[in-house]
């Protein structure tokens, strides 16, 4: 694809991508109950090579998993249907003929209880009569976005849905909601077991990484030295973007990643992310950025707003309670601490060279702002991430014993990373490698 194709395409585009491990139970949310994974366990074909080969557990990027969302005698929104169903994902090729899309925004916006008691995880629900599952979990077909990967594993021997698997997730939801641990680590000691009990590697894009951090960080030493071969972040989201602040007010569609042309529309998304947890984990994490850069200009008060100014711009903005949630989701996945190392060898792959949107001029603070050229404010990354969440994850090279590298890889937008051939070529490499054997 041609650059300026590439990059104009990029800058239309948001793909921001762990699960928290408790030791006692907690009581699921009716979000965490709804939002179970259908879990399809096909038998896997036989391996073509008797040669071992190190498994891949792969976690997709925001909105990368495919999800199906049924509805039921819904009344919460009149003008939308009462029933029926629909998928959420990028690129869908079978939109929705019945739900438009602001119908799908507000029938996937959560619930939010700002007076609860209960632990944050458990404020948030679906509207009354929505069902949303994952679909196909665990198999490569809940992430096409990623069929250039699983060709380039096939070619090394490696067979779909046996030692290729994939870890989805809702991507409105953190990973301490919607029984994201549980379901993975299940995922992923299958994979062991069922691969003559090898280890198996990680494979995360964009928000994908976080995910795999956190389930990591909250897992023991014994279970990840028994089970996981190292990780492989490809533009790891870890301290989140800058961009996510402005989507606040603009919102984002989901099919194509672009942002939308009506007021209508503009409102109904921007909501939905203001409801979504996972929006502010995947916002510039203020302790990394704190005002390196500007994520949101109001013009009507001619005042700018840092990721350290992050709490002032939504008391300004008049949004309680996304004040309540961003004070516990921001920064909620740790990396950047020795006591967060991942504990594993680390493979990472970056971006860079391209100009990428960090923020965005408003005319105000309103919700719902239909944006046009001249809208962002841009530095240097790949396309979608900036170079300061990109370059964050250098703090692993302190990591003790287990090895750290990370590849630059010059004008290869954000979304193109995964199907590089450069970076599954040295996927392939590092998967063949033994690993750190550390005290």
């Amino acid at each position: 694809m041609p650059a300026q194709s590439r990059i104009r395409r990029t800058l239309t585009a948001l793909l921001p991508f762990p699960l928290a491990v408790t030791l006692s139970p907690t009581p699921p949310s009716q979000a965490q109950a709804q939002v179970q994974a259908q879990v399809q366990s096909p038998a896997p074909p036989p391996s073509p090579s008797g040669r071992p080969r190190t498994p891949v557990v792969l976690f997709p990027a925001f909105h990368l998993t495919k999800l199906r969302v049924t509805v039921r005698d819904q009344t919460a929104f009149p003008r939308c249907p009462r029933s029926g169903t629909f998928e959420d994902w990028y690129r869908n090729d079978r939109p929705s003929a019945v739900f438009s899309q602001v119908c799908q925004d507000r029938l996937m916006t959560l619930r939010y209880d700002a007076g609860s008691s209960l632990p944050m995880r458990g404020r948030f629900s679906e509207q009354e009569g929505v069902d949303v599952r994952i679909m196909a979990y665990g198999r490569t077909a809940s992430a096409p976005f990623y069929e250039p990967m699983y060709r380039r594993l096939e070619a090394a021997g490696y067979v779909r849905d046996k030692d290729i698997r994939v870890a989805g997730y809702d991507s409105r939801l953190t990973p301490d909601m919607g029984g994201f641990l549980r379901r993975t680590r299940k995922l992923i000691e299958d994979a062991y077991r069922e691969n003559g009990d090898r280890p198996v590697h990680l494979v995360g894009h964009s928000n994908g990484p976080l995910y795999a951090q956190y389930l990591l960080t909250h897992s023991k030493p014994a279970w990840r030295e028994k089970y996981i071969h190292g990780f492989t972040p490809i533009a790891g989201n870890f301290p989140g973007q800058g961009l996510l602040y402005p989507v606040l007010f603009t919102g984002l569609n989901i099919q194509d990643f672009g942002y939308p042309t009506t007021r209508r529309n503009a409102v109904s998304s921007a909501r939905m992310y203001q409801s979504a947890p996972s929006t502010y984990m995947s916002a510039a994490d203020p302790a990394i950025f704190g005002d390196r850069e500007v994520v949101v200009r109001d013009a009507s008060a001619g005042r700018a707003y840092t990721p350290r100014d992050h709490r002032r711009l939504l008391a300004d903005a008049n949004l309680p309670a996304a004040r309540q949630i961003a004070a516990h989701y921001v920064g909620f996945v740790k990396f950047a601490g020795k006591e967060a190392f991942p504990g594993v060898d680390v493979y990472a792959e970056k971006g860079s060279g391209l100009p990428t949107p960090v923020g965005a001029r408003l005319r105000d603070l309103t919700t719902g702002q239909v944006v046009g050229k001249g809208t962002f404010v841009t530095r240097d990354g790949d396309g979608n991430q900036e170079d300061v969440t990109n370059d964050a994850v250098q703090v692993w090279r302190a990591m003790p014993c287990h090895r750290f590298s990370l590849t630059d890889n010059p004008g290869v937008d954000h979304f193109s990373l995964p199907s590089d051939r450069a970076v599954l070529d040295r996927l392939v490499t590092h998967l063949s490698r033994p690993r750190s054997q550390c005290p």
